[in-house]
């Protein structure tokens, strides 16, 4: 039987084998997930074909970006569908269209700034848009800032520093908007989600997370949800302490937790279980993708253990079919 996760109204049933590719091809990491107005799944991914695109069923639509990414990292898509692609192995932000054509490069393909220098960029890692459709990059690992372009990809503003007060950052991974426009950041290794007004101004910050990875709004109107992705233990000292993820968090536009999906007993490739859930995407059903960068973090969590086949081809990507009441 397929595991079921959560609880109440936040259930969801795990979709076996949900991603169906061609022969011989994988996906190795699952950087990020994106789903368009048509409900096709865009999987952002380490593998030979940087972008798989999906039916709602997991079947193969097709394939681009061969010999143009260079590590996928981050994805968003707007209301346009348009892809922003964030590629922190050559430090660019693309806007690309549904079947790969490239409208617009942020950023010096291969030419990082100096490491935190605070210039964009280097590595970055994420995208999301204002209401107005400026353009916030968060960047990254070599940099403690989050950017603002304008819609054609001019530098507005930056703000941010390496640390752990209000309005620092140590490694900005992911970042979100709301309909209102306000700015979300997954700080990952201070364990919060800051949060921002559009200029860039710290309002406060959500705790009780652990190495907060990936991070979706959904919902809309005034009332959004976030679901937020959890890593699991970096450090052998508390590799095999229970609940501190990999997991989903469910929260309210305040940070309160409404729900939590798994975690309880570690990181695992049984159903029910995730490795490094590392992007997050909801389709119209209320459905969750969930990409994981399981081959990258395979050593870090199971450092004596053989990894399987399947993490490498097609485990990185997993589909929660809310559980309708």
């Amino acid at each position: 039987m397929p595991a079921i996760l959560g609880t109440g109204e936040h259930r969801y049933r795990v979709v076996e084998n949900f991603a169906k590719l061609p022969d011989g091809w994988q996906l190795t990491d699952v950087a990020s997930v994106a789903v368009d107005s048509h409900d096709r799944v865009y999987v952002f991914n380490r593998g030979a074909h940087p972008m798989v695109v999906l039916d709602r069923e997991g079947n193969f639509l097709r394939s681009f970006g061969e010999g143009l990414f260079s590590r996928a990292h981050g994805l968003h898509i707007d209301a346009d569908d348009n892809l922003y692609c964030t590629d922190d192995g050559d430090h660019t932000v693309r806007k690309c269209t549904t079947d790969g054509k490239v409208l617009l490069t942020i950023g010096i393909p291969k030419k990082p700034t100096p490491f935190m220098s605070g210039e964009p960029f280097h590595r970055c890692t994420h995208t999301a848009l204002s209401p107005k459709g400026e353009i916030y990059v968060s960047d990254g690992y070599g940099n403690a800032r989050v950017h603002k372009f304008t819609p054609d990809g001019k530098l507005i503003k930056s703000w941010g520093e390496p640390g752990t007060d209000p309005g620092q950052f140590n490694i900005v991974h992911n970042i979100a908007t709301d309909s209102d426009g306000w700015v979300y950041v997954a700080d990952r290794e201070n364990h919060r989600v800051q949060v921002f007004n559009g200029e860039g101004k710290y309002e406060t910050q959500w705790n009780n997370l652990h190495r907060p990875c990936a991070l979706c709004c959904c919902g809309g109107g005034k009332s959004p949800t976030f679901v937020i992705g959890e890593l699991g233990p970096g450090l052998a000292v508390n590799r095999k302490v229970p609940n501190l993820g990999p997991r989903l968090s469910i929260v309210d536009a305040q940070g309160k937790r409404i729900a939590r999906l798994g975690g309880e007993e570690g990181p695992g490739v049984a159903s029910g279980k995730f490795l490094a859930p590392h992007g997050i995407a909801l389709d119209s059903k209320g459905d969750i993708y969930v990409g994981e960068v399981g081959v990258t973090d395979w050593k870090t969590s199971f450092p004596d253990e053989e990894m399987p086949a399947a993490v490498r081809a097609t485990r990185c990507l997993q589909k929660l079919e809310r559980v309708q009441e």
